[in-house]
């Protein structure tokens, strides 16, 4: 069974879907991906944020 998303990997352009998460909404990069777990680096202005949230709460922006 195909699915039309494209895979999350290392790089990837992402959205956090997750409504529990302060993060929901927010546009990261992925640095590296451990089990079902992605580091996301954030950026915004002066300050960069790198957070480990599971892969099926992220979306490819």
């Amino acid at each position: 069974m195909a699915t039309s998303e494209a895979p999350i990997l290392p790089g990837s352009t992402i959205t956090v879907r997750d409504p529990r998460s302060i993060y929901n909404g927010y546009i990261g990069f992925v640095q590296r991906i451990s089990g079902d777990r992605a580091a996301v680096l954030f950026e915004g202005g002066n300050w960069d944020k790198l957070v480990t949230m599971r892969i099926k709460d992220l979306q490819p922006a």
